[in-house]
């Protein structure tokens, strides 16, 4: 996957320029994230792939399906990744636009587990607990996670906060281990 990622950066990063310069980015997120949809129909993914296929065949069928959600220059955009055979690339260049543009807006997501479900107050104030540490804007996917016996455990791009009972229970088995 992590292949498929630096990939698809390249692509991401044009568009988002592209975007960028013409002030469009709400326009090119729905985009994307239509044509990231289309793609991981199961049913649309294997005429994608099926070899037999031509690419202005594809084109002329992922045209008729983008509809009125496409401009020129996103039509132009597929017709780019057809020729390129990258066209299973739309998930990780949707997903890697919106990483741009939340960051170009002060945006992080923290990706939050919890043993036991968090009520709006206790979200509000972990919001408000990362934004100063972070120095941004910070949007909440919280899930439940029962294995984690109770606290949270907080994902922010790369860094892991670990305030679970669980991660505190392994970090003094392996103290006590060395």
């Amino acid at each position: 996957m992590a292949e498929l990622i630096t990939v698809a950066r390249p692509y991401a990063e044009a568009v988002y320029s592209l975007a960028t310069e013409q002030r469009s980015l709400d326009q090119w997120s729905q985009t994307l994230a239509w044509l990231a949809a289309m793609v991981n129909n199961p049913d649309l993914a294997a005429v994608i792939t099926n070899p037999k296929h031509t690419a202005q065949e594809l084109e002329a069928l992922l045209l008729d399906v983008l509809g009125t959600h496409g401009n020129e220059n996103s039509k132009s955009f597929l017709a780019t990744l057809i020729e390129s055979k990258r066209l299973m690339l739309l998930p990780y260049i949707a997903e890697q636009f919106e990483e741009l543009k939340a960051q170009a807006e002060g945006i992080v997501e923290a990706v939050v587990e919890t043993a036991y479900p968090m009520n709006d107050q206790q979200k509000a104030e972990l919001t408000d607990m990362l934004s100063k540490k972070y120095g941004k804007t910070v949007q909440l996917d919280v899930h439940d996670n029962p294995n984690l016996i109770g606290g949270v455990r907080v994902m922010v791009g790369d860094e892991v906060i670990d305030a679970s009972v669980r991660g505190k229970l392994q970090a003094m088995a392996v103290s006590l281990k060395n």
